[in-house]
């Protein structure tokens, strides 16, 4: 089969791609996995929104903490905090995804990208509208397709993990965490009641059931099953109920500092929507 004329296609496919500029709403854990996918296939012009002091449980594996840090690194590619449009095309000059502190999204006006995509994970609508770029994609439920985006990316574990939607709706939220050999909410740490985080452990550490693992101001919190500290939030104050930790009963390091599956398929289906609307 005759391949030597494709060289030229395929060079042009991929100047095209990193001319693509991309605004993510979120810098969390599935937003990091969605930024991350994107600039391995060369989609490399992105910059991430978040919060003045971002919530993240698992920090190793959230570009968000470059709010906090002035610079993160996921697998290899690095991302940093930037003030504007003039640090963000200087961050993307030295090869790193750029992290604005932007609550009200501005940088969507200003920057007017090629893509912008909801990952909040907020299970309810947003605002984000479709008119905000020629195209626009939603991360899970509360977003309709073609009515609020162009197109929904599935975030529910499961046969639809990561299908593009573009007509219709994700799965409802299940409010229940996804089965680790067979561990679904035992293994979520949540807060016991309103108060400030102080690490006793740390993200990595191999914990039991029953070991004491952080405090919310001088109440203990116990681990609820064996296993690795796979996820932490910072030593922040939290309310009620927030979840505050993640173990891992596989009891791999390494997991905790590498981008889930669930993050990869998500990020694959926000590829394939790009791919299909600019190929």
């Amino acid at each position: 089969m005759e391949i030597k004329n494709k060289a030229p296609v395929l060079t042009e496919a991929r100047e095209a791609f990193e001319k693509i500029e991309v605004v993510i709403k979120g810098a969390g854990e599935m937003a990091t996995g969605i930024a991350h996918r994107l600039f391995m296939a060369n989609i490399r012009r992105i910059v991430m929104t978040e919060m003045p002091l971002p919530v993240a449980v698992r920090r190793t594996v959230a570009f968000c903490e470059a709010v906090y840090e002035g610079e993160m690194e996921v697998e290899g590619i690095r991302a940093q905090r930037v003030g504007g449009l003039d640090e963000l095309r200087g961050a993307w000059e030295t090869g790193n995804i750029g992290v604005i502190i932007d609550p009200e999204w501005k940088i969507v006006k200003d920057l007017k990208p090629s893509v912008v995509i909801d990952a909040t994970m907020m299970k309810r609508y947003t605002g984000t509208r479709k008119d905000e770029a020629p195209l626009v994609i939603g991360v899970g439920p509360g977003f309709r397709a073609p009515e609020d985006v162009h197109a929904v990316v599935e975030s529910n574990r499961g046969h639809n993990l990561g299908k593009v939607i573009w007509n219709g709706t994700a799965e409802p939220r299940t409010g229940i965490p996804g089965s680790t050999m067979g561990f679904t909410t035992e293994r979520v740490l949540r807060a016991p009641q309103n108060g400030v985080i102080k690490h006793v452990r740390n993200i990595g550490d191999v914990v039991s059931k029953g070991g004491l693992v952080l405090y919310m101001d001088e109440i203990p919190v116990y681990a609820p099953m064996d296993g690795i500290l796979r996820g932490l939030i910072r030593e922040i104050a939290v309310v009620i109920n927030r979840k505050i930790g993640d173990i891992d009963p596989r009891g791999i390091k390494e997991y905790c500092y590498t981008i889930t599956d669930k993050a990869r398929a998500i990020g694959g289906g926000v590829l394939e929507a790009i791919m299909h609307f600019h190929g």
